[in-house]
């Protein structure tokens, strides 16, 4: 029988998660996408802790109007500057079981173009 949706990601989930993981100086950068909004944390999993969130539901973010891809790609500038300002500048990527293309792909690229590297 066939894998649903939700089991087919957390299936992919879990494999790239016995790869990524997050350290204090290099934090993972996790990607949530629901149907109207997405999330994205900066995690240290040594610690078990979240650094900083940003996610479309933010107040200066929310206020914008585009596609959702263009909010996305938002959502990535502004966890940018977030970690920049603290002092992160490399991270590892984790898409979180989604493909990378779409949301995820756009949040990837607006966290790049505001500087983050990975």
């Amino acid at each position: 029988m066939a894998l649903s949706k939700t089991e087919r990601r957390q299936r992919i989930k879990n494999r790239i998660r016995k790869d990524v993981s997050g350290t204090e100086a290099r934090p993972r950068l996790a990607v949530y996408r629901s149907n109207k909004e997405i999330y994205a944390q900066l995690i240290d999993d040594n610690e078990g802790k979240t650094l900083i969130a940003a996610s479309s539901r933010d107040k200066e973010i929310s206020d914008a109007t585009g596609t959702k891809s263009e909010i996305a790609a938002l959502v990535g500038k502004a966890i940018a500057e977030k970690a920049i300002k603290a002092g992160y500048e490399t991270i590892t990527f984790d898409r979180g079981g989604y493909l990378y293309h779409g949301r995820v792909k756009s949040l990837a690229e607006g966290a790049r173009e505001a500087g983050l590297k990975f």
